[in-house]
């Protein structure tokens, strides 16, 4: 059998163990916010309701985004409920190939190893990954906001402009504006900054209702998202939430981990892509709601680690640990009696995990600029086909 063979027998034997997992072990979410984002455009704009008193299938969630997100859904409106599932599957599909591309090819381009069947793999693996096997099952945006975002590492003569969009849509990436500002570079963070305001401002004219009610009610009320001590809440805010104390407890956890973030990247000066990525990470942390299915905002820190990881079987170990734990759906264990002296430890599962990847990324990871790696990829790349000549 020649190598190809075996490598497409290998690749299967995985999609086939992949989908075995996913049809008998996970929960399947059954798309359930792109439920809820066309349904919301579609009581908006064709039925004439308000947007923000949505509310899908008789159940207590609506439509949480800012306006310039039903703006850019507003094609689901006049979308069949199949046509909108598989859009929302086919764009998560090419996040996903992109986040390779950008992050993983590199680390297999720089070592001169095979690129086809490790990145088929991978690709499996954001199946059973848990937080972009939801992204996938609920139909959420995440992992387009995500790709938004880490866009502007490549996107030198417009950055920011990803980051602008994505906060448009999505609160949670304005934290990547003050990355920008901390770091220095005043001229993206302008240019997001003033993307996201010409977004929000575009909505407030093409929906004047719609945005009142959000910038002066629906922003505020959390309650609307859900419930914050649920066990899908894997952010400091949940915890605080599940433990039953104090709510000051919460500001006071963000005060110390953004102060850290602070810190390290004002004396550090880390490269963009090690920035983006710990942000990423201190965003899942510090939101008052991070569901399972945001997690996917650290992704491209598990992918310096593993980078930064390659020959310490021991960091490799640890890393494959927290994989393991991250597409377990372990702490669903307690989402109906979080009691017990496990209850704690394993409810937050999540949320450790983060913390510990903040603090090796920041302690340990030393990445090359983002054009050093591409360059020395390309490098390597000639000498490959100098060799086969």
């Amino acid at each position: 059998m020649t190598n190809r063979a075996r490598n497409v027998v290998v690749v299967l034997l995985a999609a086939v163990a992949v989908a075995a997992f996913l049809v008998t072990i996970p929960t399947f979410r059954h798309f359930f916010d792109l439920g809820v984002y066309r349904g919301a455009v579609r009581y908006w704009l064709l039925d004439g309701g308000d947007l923000y008193e949505y509310r899908y299938q008789g159940t207590a969630y609506g439509f949480t985004y800012p306006p310039f997100a039903a703006l850019a859904m507003s094609p689901l409106a006049i979308t069949s409920w199949p046509v909108a599932v598989a859009a929302g599957v086919t764009l998560n599909a090419a996040a996903v190939l992109l986040l390779i591309r950008w992050y993983f090819v590199p680390i297999l381009q720089a070592r001169g190893w095979p690129i086809w069947t490790p990145c088929a793999l991978l690709f499996l693996g954001f199946l059973v990954f848990e937080p972009s096997r939801d992204t996938f099952s609920f139909g959420q945006v995440n992992l387009l906001l995500l790709v938004l975002v880490c866009g502007d590492l490549r996107n030198k003569r417009f950055a920011g402009v990803g980051i602008g969009l994505a906060a448009a849509i999505k609160l949670t990436p304005v934290i990547f504006i003050g990355y920008l500002i901390l770091a220095r570079r005043y001229r993206a963070a302008a240019t997001a900054a003033v993307t996201a305001a010409a977004a929000t401002l575009l909505a407030l004219l093409a929906a004047p209702d719609a945005s009142r009610t959000f910038w002066t009610d629906a922003v505020w009320d959390t309650g609307r998202i859900g419930e914050l001590s649920y066990v899908s809440n894997q952010s400091l805010r949940g915890v605080v939430a599940r433990l039953d104390v104090p709510v000051t407890w919460w500001p006071a956890g963000v005060a110390l981990v953004v102060a850290y973030w602070c810190w390290w990247v004002r004396t550090r000066r880390p490269d963009d892509v090690a920035g983006f990525a710990v942000t990423g990470v201190l965003a899942c942390l510090i939101s008052p709601v991070t569901w399972v299915h945001h997690l996917v905002w650290l992704i491209p820190a598990l992918f310096l680690l593993f980078g930064a990881s390659i020959g310490d079987r021991r960091r490799l170990a640890v890393l494959g640990v927290g994989l393991v734990l991250m597409s377990s759906s372990i702490v669903w264990l307690w989402w109906a009696h979080p009691h017990g002296w496990a209850a704690f430890p394993g409810s937050n599962t999540y949320v450790w995990l983060s913390l510990a990847l903040l603090l090796m990324l920041t302690r340990e990871v030393r990445t090359p600029t983002w054009e050093s790696r591409v360059a020395a990829a390309e490098v390597l790349s000639r000498v490959r086909r100098a060799g086969a000549a």
